[in-house]
């Protein structure tokens, strides 16, 4: 099959489009026939080697974690899914190897959910990863309560614009950091954007004089210590991006599989609760620009790959687990 792959850490110059072994579907899995990727910051951090320590390369690596597409072939063990059925994924294992940047990815069930109705395939390959963060970091960690206030960075990007909407939906205020440019973004979203960079402690006082109730960092560095100082008594502080959190009293945050939630994003989605906006698509074999891309930073929503029609080959199931 063709797909993204890459064979030494480094840049977007190491990925290169192009023929990769068909994936292997065990009795546990689905195999995909990927219709979209979507492109996250940790796809191209594990590229350049920053989650060595944590996840072993398989080299060559296909990256992407987040996947829509449709049922090809359930595992031997699967019944819950069947030949034809739409699904999105959040399909990260221990490891780095057989990621969903192709033309297929066997996908383990315990990673996808049906695809929700509403969303075009593009729009549902954002929604796993950005809406697995949110809802595990708002709803598991911070146990955000109506009525609260809630401080989310970067709220235009992928995580923080689906973060936006599920603090509303939960009852809370939500308080968003964003460039001036994404303003009337985030207040669509139903937040109240402030402009991060210096300054930011007041701005948030002025909005919230006696503090935030919690604080959902995205940025770390300076931002996770200016945030951790606008907290009220007893306001909780979650970062998925700095584990210096713990030093101010918060918690590290790194997001899971789970079929469960997944499918409740699903229901949110079709309820218009949640939305996700792409920002642009890439064609499979131009991912490598699509990475380029999302290293500059500041993309409003999601960056996507998609795989065309004409560009996936049938697939043949082998005899043996016909």
């Amino acid at each position: 099959m063709k797909a993204i792959s890459y064979a030494r850490y480094g840049g977007p110059e190491v990925l290169e489009y192009g023929e990769v072994p068909d994936p292997r579907v065990g009795p546990d899995s689905v195999l995909v026939r990927v219709r979209a990727a979507a492109v996250n910051p940790v796809d191209w951090k594990c590229r350049d080697g920053h989650l060595d320590a944590i996840l072993q390369p398989v080299f060559p690596v296909v990256p992407g974690w987040d996947v829509s597409g449709v049922v090809v072939q359930p595992g031997a063990a699967v019944t819950e899914l069947a030949v034809g059925d739409e699904v999105v994924g959040y399909v990260r294992e221990d490891f780095l190897s057989r990621g969903t940047f192709a033309e297929y990815v066997a996908a383990p069930l315990r990673t996808l959910a049906r695809k929700p109705r509403n969303l075009s395939f593009e729009e549902a390959a954002g929604l796993p990863l950005t809406g697995l963060t949110a809802y595990q970091v708002l709803v598991k960690a911070l146990r955000v309560k109506r009525g609260e206030t809630v401080l989310v960075h970067a709220a235009a990007g992928g995580v923080g614009s689906i973060a936006v909407q599920l603090g509303r939906h939960l009852g809370a205020r939500v308080v968003g950091t964003a460039s001036e440019g994404n303003h009337d973004y985030v207040r669509g979203l139903g937040g109240e954007p402030l402009t991060y960079g210096e300054g930011l402690a007041e701005r948030v006082r002025g909005l919230a004089p006696e503090g935030v109730d919690a604080v959902f960092d995205t940025v770390g560095g300076e931002t996770l210590k200016t945030s951790a100082n606008l907290l009220v008594p007893g306001g909780r502080l979650v970062s998925i991006a700095d584990g210096d959190v713990v030093d101010y009293g918060g918690r590290y945050c790194f997001v899971r599989p789970d079929a469960e939630d997944l499918l409740r994003l699903t229901e949110l989605a079709e309820q218009g609760v949640v939305t996700v906006h792409v920002s642009e698509t890439f064609p499979l074999e131009r991912a490598a620009d699509a990475h380029r891309r999302s290293q500059e930073g500041r993309t409003r929503g999601k960056i996507v790959v998609t795989v065309d029609r004409e560009e996936r080959g049938a697939w043949r199931i082998p005899a043996e687990a016909r």
